[in-house]
């Protein structure tokens, strides 16, 4: 498996696929930086290993042992069976990655992408290898939250798309496959409406932007974090079709107040920026501190659903 260019999604993508007994190879254009990601990559698997939360049957070491670098593209790709671009969401820089893997790879890879938004018919369009093109977009990070959203191209050949969510299966992933492509996926289209409404909501006084955060960790997050909207709907009442029937004027009622799509900007964007500043400040070793206590709560909240699963 070889990850192109080594971020922090092309890192945890690469420890995923460790993790899973895959030889896994990282390329970027500069030494240095592949240097970084495999110290970066060595203390975290380390310090999750310390903690017991390191995935796979395989120990830290071993897994470390699967993944090498490269920093030449040709070589990177030589002998690989799945090709996952990395790239800050930029369509040009990554039309022009695909461009070259498109004179370079077999007619048996896969070619995919861990874009969020863009769409599949604005990058793969054109390719020869266009039917073995699809996106992965995994949710950031990858390593502490399974989900993989997986969007064809309207000439994606569907044993691509097969081979895509096995193989995501395989590595412990939770791959949902989209039946065609749309602006936003599904992740973000969700995540989108949630964010203007909270935007709204502060913006108009109903409530502080910490009291905002609180209604969804405390919340609706705690039944999301199990089950999605509709199953909370369909036990909710007497199933589904009750739900809709006892409430179906009440959503109306509200959704029907709902704004236009805010701006994200002004008043508003300041007052939210203060509040989230005055509890989290904006210095990096205190952002990264709270990113590693995020993913440690992902982490002991994976643990406990797997832990239900079995029972």
């Amino acid at each position: 498996i070889c990850f192109l260019f080594s971020g922090l999604i092309g890192r945890s993508w690469a420890m995923v696929f460790a993790a899973g007994g895959f030889k896994v190879k990282l390329y970027d254009v500069a030494q240095q930086q592949l240097t970084s990601a495999l110290e970066s990559m060595r203390k975290q698997m380390k310090d999750l290993e310390k903690a017991g939360f390191l995935k796979g049957a395989l120990g830290a070491e071993q897994q470390l042992a699967l993944i090498s670098v490269c920093t030449d593209l040709k070589a990177a790709v030589e002998g690989a069976t799945f090709i996952q671009e990395c790239t800050p969401e930029n369509l040009e820089l990554k039309k022009k990655i695909f461009g070259q893997l498109d004179l370079i790879v077999g007619d048996n890879v896969i070619l995919s992408s861990s874009t969020s938004c863009l769409l599949p018919s604005k990058l793969f369009t054109g390719l020869k290898h266009v039917k073995q093109c699809i996106v992965s977009h995994p949710v950031n990070p990858p390593y502490f939250v399974p989900l993989v959203e997986i969007v064809p191209h309207p000439e994606t050949d569907p044993s691509t798309t097969e081979r895509t969510y096995a193989l995501m299966k395989k590595t412990g992933q939770s791959p949902v496959k989209l039946n065609r492509e749309i602006e936003g996926f599904v992740l973000n289209r969700l995540q989108y409406a949630v964010i203007s409404e909270a935007w709204r909501l502060v913006g108009e006084g109903v409530l502080s932007p910490t009291d905002l955060d609180l209604v969804m960790s405390d919340g609706l997050g705690m039944r999301y974090a199990f089950i999605g909207p509709l199953e909370t709907m369909h036990l909710n009442a007497e199933g589904f079709a009750n739900y809709c029937e006892r409430y179906h004027e009440g959503m109306s009622l509200v959704l029907n107040t709902f704004g236009p799509v805010p701006e994200f900007s002004g008043e508003t964007e300041q007052k939210i920026h203060q509040a989230m500043s005055e509890k989290i400040p904006v210095v990096p070793e205190v952002l990264d501190a709270r990113r590693k206590w995020r993913d440690e709560c992902l982490t002991g909240l994976a643990k406990l659903k797997k832990q239900l699963k079995s029972d």
